[in-house]
């Protein structure tokens, strides 16, 4: 519990700090407004980011189940030239959502980097060095695996899945 406090307070602000003239309480209420808006936008990345996992995981689970189901007449007769742009497609659509789970990641990255930077004004470091600290900072996923790298395997093995249900139909 010592290690968590230490982490968490800003020992460079205190009470004191609090007492002083108005403008300087109008300084903190604006910073302290700004990192309650960065959260919060940090927070709708973040739902937009599951909103369009949703949508891929659901469109893309949709094409499996039909393309499965499609396959043994799909296979009987069907040229290779016919096969392919739905293929082409199928993987565009995997490449588009690998680059946009990584995008939602780096984006994410910097804001709580700017996050991280404006507790620097406040009296807790409460997701900077407590959180994030305790959590190894994502360095170590017996403690904390990152569900953005995760995220990026799922296209990455419908995209594998296409391309060999693409071989099988073709060779």
């Amino acid at each position: 519990m010592t290690e968590m406090r230490d982490a968490l307070w800003n020992e460079s602000i205190g009470p004191a700090d609090y007492r002083e003239s108005d403008s300087s309480d109008r300084y903190r209420t604006a910073v302290f407004e700004q990192y309650k808006l960065c959260v919060e936008l940090a927070d709708r990345s973040s739902a937009r980011r599951s909103v369009s996992n949703t949508f891929f995981l659901t469109a893309n689970s949709v094409l499996v189940t039909v393309l499965a189901t499609a396959a043994p007449e799909l296979r009987d007769g069907i040229s290779v030239w016919l096969l392919l742009p739905g293929f082409v497609i199928l993987l565009t659509m995997c490449i588009s959502w690998f680059v946009l789970v990584r995008s939602y990641r780096q984006l994410n990255k910097v804001k709580w980097q700017v996050i991280g930077a404006l507790e620097e004004r406040l009296p807790a470091y409460a997701y900077s060095r407590a959180e994030w600290g305790f959590l190894g900072e994502g360095r170590d996923p017996r403690k904390y695996l990152q569900i953005s790298y995760v995220e990026q395997w799922v296209p990455i093995v419908f995209a594998l899945a296409y391309l060999l249900g693409f071989l099988a139909l073709t060779l």
